[in-house]
């Protein structure tokens, strides 16, 4: 018996000094290891999507956290 991972996604400007609210990714991971890569490769595209010209301009920065799926 495991405990399921999430994680959240949070898109931020450092000149604006704030942050979007947070998104859940919508599927769990097995493992805090699994999380933390996928968490890392969608930063990538996301800022890769968003592009360089926006990212640097607004300051764009993109945090997540993996945490385990509170038990019910």
């Amino acid at each position: 018996d495991f405990m399921k991972i999430i994680l959240t996604l949070i898109l931020c400007s450092l000149p604006q000094g704030e942050c979007m609210n947070p998104y859940q990714w919508p599927s769990e991971f097995n493992s805090t290891y699994d999380c933390l890569m996928f968490g890392y490769e969608e930063s990538m595209r996301k800022l890769e999507e968003i592009g360089r010209s926006d990212v640097n301009e607004h300051g764009i920065f993109i945090r997540f956290v993996c945490s385990p799926l509170p038990e019910a």
